[in-house]
Parts: C-alpha cells; sequence; structure tokens
C-alpha cells in the first residue's frame, strides 16, 4: 500500500500535524492516525477532507476519498462556519465550509456585491474590529476562535504605495 503525508488541522490547534496514512485508507485508519497524533474526535467532531463541502462519512469501513499528498485533513465542531462579508454601508453573510479559503470567500463576496475585477483586484479582506489581513491560502477553520463557528470580514481598499 502506498502511503502519503498529509497535515491534520484541529480545532483548538494552531499547527499543522503531520502524517502519514495509507492512500486507500479507511475512516477507521484515518481515527486511529488521529488518536495516535492526540487528536480527540467525538460525536460533535466534523471531518473534511481538504476543502470538501461535506464532512467525512461516519461509517468506519469506508474508503475515504480525494487522498493524495500534501491534502489537508480538518478536524472541527464546526459543520460549518457563519461567514460576515461588510462592504460599504452593505453586509452579507454565507455558510462555507470549515476548510474554505479566503480566497474563496473574496471571490463570493466580489460576485455578491457585483464589484468590477479591476476595482476587485486592489481589495482585500480584513477580520472585522482588527487591522489583521489574513492571507488568501487560509482557511477560514483557522480564523474561528473558541469554537465559535463564525468569522467577520470587512472588504476594505488594498493600501497601494505611489512614488
Amino acid at each position: 500500500m502506498d502511503t502519503i503525508t498529509v497535515f491534520l488541522q484541529a480545532h483548538g490547534r494552531s499547527e499543522l500535524i503531520e502524517v502519514l496514512l495509507g492512500s486507500t485508507a479507511s475512516v477507521r485508519e484515518l481515527l486511529e492516525v488521529m488518536a495516535e497524533a492526540a487528536i480527540e474526535v467525538d460525536k460533535d467532531t466534523h471531518i473534511f477532507i481538504g476543502e470538501a463541502d461535506e464532512p467525512l462519512s461516519k461509517d468506519l469501513a469506508e474508503i475515504v476519498r480525494d487522498l493524495k499528498d500534501g491534502t489537508r485533513i480538518h478536524v472541527t465542531r464546526c459543520r460549518r462556519v457563519a461567514t460576515t462579508v461588510n462592504y460599504l454601508e452593505r453586509s452579507e453573510d454565507h455558510r462555507f465550509p470549515p476548510g474554505t479559503r479566503v480566497r474563496a470567500v473574496k471571490k463570493w463576496a466580489v460576485r455578491k456585491y457585483k464589484i468590477d475585477p479591476k476595482d476587485a483586484a486592489e481589495h482585500v479582506l480584513q477580520l472585522c474590529n482588527s487591522t489583521s489581513r489574513p492571507s488568501s491560502d487560509t482557511t477560514l477553520q483557522e480564523l474561528t476562535i473558541n469554537n465559535a463557528c463564525a468569522v467577520c470580514f470587512d472588504l476594505v481598499p488594498e493600501k497601494r504605495v505611489e512614488g
């Protein structure tokens, strides 16, 4: 059996945990690897493979699909992350899977607000009530705090230095 390297991203932990897993692993085998990595899984825990829309099946014999070298596996209490994006005086909400990256949220917001692509390129997502601008590769799960399944962004102009 081929083994691949996957990265576990668990609720309440900021680091990625690198583990080896069989490329055709079952849900049971994945749970065993998680237990060895000291990641607790209970009835309220959801496991998402990459940017999947739905959590992994609870059927222990089922083969985990879409596994490949470098895949992120999200272990979270959030089945969806309630996401708010504020732009000018408007506010829009959408519920995303926890593995959704900031770039996908921005793309959704640009469509929702019907922003011209040229203007959109000059804007970034900034966490509400802060100056923090997560990179486009950051997942929503990384931005949830204290198991709160919600994130708020402001779509703001990116400052440019003109000289």
